[in-house]
């Protein structure tokens, strides 16, 4: 049975409809060894630590982190699946029902192997309308991962100044029109992403040549600040050497410019200290089947380094 701090429901069957994004290059990257203990700082819907699970025999230990409860059960009975399958020779897995920011407060010091962190948004949150993560279908405008605690987007929407919610929307979302954004959404009370998506569009349509919808920055935006989750990368990757056993592997994926930026970063400087040494010069990417299969792995980027 896998130990869990979660919410205490179940759910009976895993998220088969989860594809993880660059699945065998994080597999590969990670040097998954039989008997080591490996963190997946966002288990999500379990996909990337089912892989690792496998490779671990029973002497290893698997611990995932995510502060999403709904994710976490359904990764939960994913990872049950695989131990029963795997039987006398499955790992010991550990779910944590928390951000990774606090991952210190669970791991000992120097006693990890590898370390996996995808800071992309799960298919449960984003094709879940009443989530509020995607504007594809409409739901309450809420975006927040542990939907248990902090404001949700339609609160920073509807307090923010005009001011606030430009800088926020520039900022985050690198959105070149964020005043005008801002400017139309000011004075007006809004609880829907469909509601949300239509005022973006109207302000600021699309350009000649866009390829995606002109909310969508403004999205990110707000995704990113009610989740805080720059700055939870931040935390992670100050919190991993110390964490890390010397030739151990960290592997990170990011989906757009201002995690990337961190991560890069973040191992370049630690490599000039001479904590890491880098794997990946430039950063993996998807290839053009995996694409085809996954569109939503168009834009991750993996970066791998080994703790020297």
């Amino acid at each position: 049975m896998i130990a869990q701090a979660a919410s205490g429901k179940q759910l009976t069957k895993p998220a088969e409809r989860h594809v993880p994004v660059l699945y065998a290059d994080a597999i590969e990257f990670l040097r998954v060894r039989a008997g080591g203990t490996y963190v997946d700082c966002t288990v999500g819907l379990g996909g990337h630590a089912a892989g690792v699970a496998r490779l671990l025999g029973p002497k290893g230990h698997l611990i995932g982190f995510d502060r999403d409860p709904e994710a976490l059960e359904l990764a939960k009975a994913r990872l049950d699946q695989v131990c029963s399958e795997l039987g006398s020779q499955a790992p010991r897995v550990t779910l944590i029902d928390e951000a990774f920011s606090t991952i210190a407060r669970h791991v000992e010091p120097a006693s990890v192997d590898g370390l996996l962190a995808d800071f992309g948004v799960s298919s449960l949150q984003l094709d879940e309308a009443r989530r509020g993560f995607s504007f594809s279908a409409d739901g309450s405008l809420d975006m927040r991962m542990d939907p248990r605690s902090g404001p949700t987007a339609a609160q920073v929407v509807n307090e923010l100044s005009e001011r606030e919610l430009a800088d926020l929307i520039y900022t985050l979302g690198e959105e070149r029109r964020s005043r005008r954004i801002a400017r139309a959404i000011a004075g007006r009370i809004v609880t829907s992403t469909a509601e949300l998506a239509r005022i973006v569009a109207s302000s600021a349509p699309a350009m000649k040549g866009d390829r995606i919808h002109p909310a969508t920055r403004t999205f990110q935006a707000l995704r990113i600040y009610v989740n805080r989750e720059l700055d939870e990368i931040h935390a992670l990757l100050e919190a991993a050497p110390k964490l890390l056993k010397s030739s151990a592997r960290l592997v990170v994926i990011s989906f757009h410019s201002l995690e990337d930026r961190i991560a890069k970063d973040s191992l370049r400087e630690g490599a000039r200290q001479g904590i890491w040494e880098i794997l990946t010069k430039k950063p993996v990417m998807a290839g053009e089947d995996e694409i085809e299969r996954n569109p939503r792995s168009r834009s991750a980027k993996l970066r791998a380094a080994e703790r020297k």
